[in-house]
């Protein structure tokens, strides 16, 4: 959920209704909650450790984070201390730190721990927000899907194979690699790749079955197209050894399925995002925000 320190401090929210001493000053209001100047000297600590800075950034960020807090509250969703609680071991383990190592980075700048578990209560609260109300705004279209993969397949995508991997296993790829060369030579097709393969110490031969080109790495796509039935692609390094693959029977043949999920994901992604702005700003429309 969150790849950095920087990050999480940038792109999570905190929670209103963190206890502020007394004689706190309010900075603003929404919807009847204050949100007070302690609040923002503790946001702008936390943006001191990812480098920023502001104390009208400061509080425009707790405005929009109390809004998000209370549309999750109003729809009924509620946040676990076990599942905040894991969100901040998750922030440790994405830094490399143990738990403990994380409070001290916090205290040692000044951050109350509970600051950062409050801004992942009201992201964790959010996110349940976009599940429960925006993912059903999103809608694609499969003709979309389809017009889309159309225009992304190349010539190299469109075609279906049957293919045989040979491998050349063990370390030492100079040598292996000289090997492979020397049985590509001699490689005639599919029906004798196996008896080739026995003149060769750990020489193996896989039945790979049928690939479409779309589930393939781009570069062996393009190497399997210019090749016919019987040809055999050049050694490829891989984590056992030398490999190359055989091709045992090639038919054009156009599969959208994988590119279109590639789309569909890009895509969906993409729309919920502006849909989850959208939401957010018709939910900051209907508020009542003063500032001091």
């Amino acid at each position: 959920m969150i790849r950095t320190l920087g990050a999480i401090f940038i792109s999570l929210a905190l929670m209103a209704g963190s206890a502020a001493p007394a004689q706190a000053a309010t900075k603003a209001m929404v919807n009847g909650v204050s949100i007070s100047d302690v609040q923002v000297a503790q946001r702008l600590k936390l943006f001191r450790l990812e480098g920023k800075s502001g104390t009208k950034a400061a509080t425009e960020e707790l405005v929009t984070e109390q809004l998000m807090v209370q549309e999750a509250k109003r729809l009924g969703i509620n946040v676990s201390d076990a599942q905040v609680e894991e969100a901040v071991l998750q922030v440790a383990r994405n830094i490399k730190v143990s738990r403990d190592k994380l409070g001290e980075i916090l205290v040692q700048n000044g951050v109350d721990v509970n600051t950062l578990k409050d801004r992942l209560r009201a992201n964790i609260a959010w996110n349940q927000v976009i599940q429960a109300i925006v993912m059903d705004r999103v809608k694609l279209s499969d003709a979309d899907l389809d017009q889309q993969a159309e225009g992304k397949l190349t010539a190299s995508e469109s075609f279906d194979y049957i293919l045989k991997e040979v491998i050349f296993i063990g370390k030492g790829s100079s040598g292996r690699t000289g090997q492979a060369n020397q049985y590509r030579k001699s490689f005639q097709g599919c029906d004798n790749a196996v008896q080739l393969s026995l003149a060769y110490t750990d020489a193996a031969v896989i039945d790979i079955g049928r690939r479409h080109a779309t589930q393939l790495p781009d570069p062996i796509a393009k190497e399997l197209a210019g090749l016919n039935v019987g040809g055999i692609t050049k050694p490829r390094v891989v984590e056992q050894g030398v490999s190359m693959l055989a091709v045992c029977a090639k038919n054009e043949a156009k599969d959208l399925t994988f590119i279109k999920s590639e789309i569909q994901q890009e895509a969906g992604n993409d729309a919920l995002k502006a849909e989850a702005e959208k939401y957010l700003k018709e939910v900051r429309g209907k508020a009542k925000i003063a500032y001091n």
